[in-house]
């Protein structure tokens, strides 16, 4: 596999796209997605990428295990985040990009406290509005904005969403655009730059980009398909 190669053609893609944004290509973070993905893949990957994304605790903790002493990018939880998996996502990622819910960044503000140190958060809004995405209703983001801002241990870096499950440009670009405008209202809230946006994967990291992602999440493009094990 080429992933010099891939990668390269991914970041000349987006540079491209935030060329037509009237962006300068550093202005966007590449978070190489590794689920499913070999420790040796993934460190192969890891000097070609911003961060490391991970869907799954369980399974980022045995790599976390066989990484040894390896350099690696940051580590980010990309996927949802069960409540009972909270202390092993702090001890195990420099942030969780997947905060969707007042109980859960109450739970991640107490073990990181425990841990004694400060977690970067991203808050997942469902801008899709799909029932089968994760992420906070766009309506009930306000209070969880207000609450995660009172919690000392976390570090509100910005917003994620997952596009709609569609070719087309125009919805996909309108739900990216409404992440952009929470992201905008919540700045003049808090009074904090929240510089990360995270929107955009392998189908449409580029429409993500042409409306303000700071960081897109890139497995298939990069890997290929995943191979999952059947019994």
């Amino acid at each position: 596999m080429d992933l010099k190669g891939h990668v390269a053609a991914i970041r000349e893609r987006m540079a491209h796209a935030a060329a037509l944004a009237g962006r300068k290509p550093s202005d966007v973070l590449l978070v190489g997605v590794t689920k499913t993905r070999s420790v040796q893949e993934m460190q192969e990957v890891a000097p070609l990428v911003d961060a490391i994304g991970e869907n799954k605790v369980q399974e980022a903790q045995g790599k976390r295990e066989a990484w040894e002493d390896h350099p690696t990018p940051p580590w980010r939880l990309i996927g949802h985040l069960q409540n009972n998996k909270a202390r092993r996502a702090v001890e195990l990622f420099d942030a969780v990009d997947s905060l969707d819910s007042i109980p859960l960044a109450e739970r991640l503000d107490r073990i990181a406290g425990e841990l004694s140190r400060r977690l970067s958060v991203l808050i997942e809004v469902n801008t899709a509005k799909e029932a089968s995405k994760t992420g906070t209703a766009p309506e009930a983001f306000p209070a969880l904005l207000d609450r995660v801002l009172t919690l000392p241990n976390l570090k509100l870096e910005g917003l994620m969403t997952i596009g709609p499950l569609t070719d087309d440009e125009v919805r996909v670009r309108q739900a990216f655009a409404e992440l952009r405008g929470m992201a905008e209202d919540a700045r003049g809230r808090s009074g904090l730059p929240l510089p990360v946006l995270s929107m955009g994967m392998s189908g449409d990291f580029e429409w993500g980009i042409l409306e303000g992602s700071t960081m897109v999440r890139i497995g298939t493009a990069l890997f290929g398909p995943r191979e999952y094990k059947t019994l």
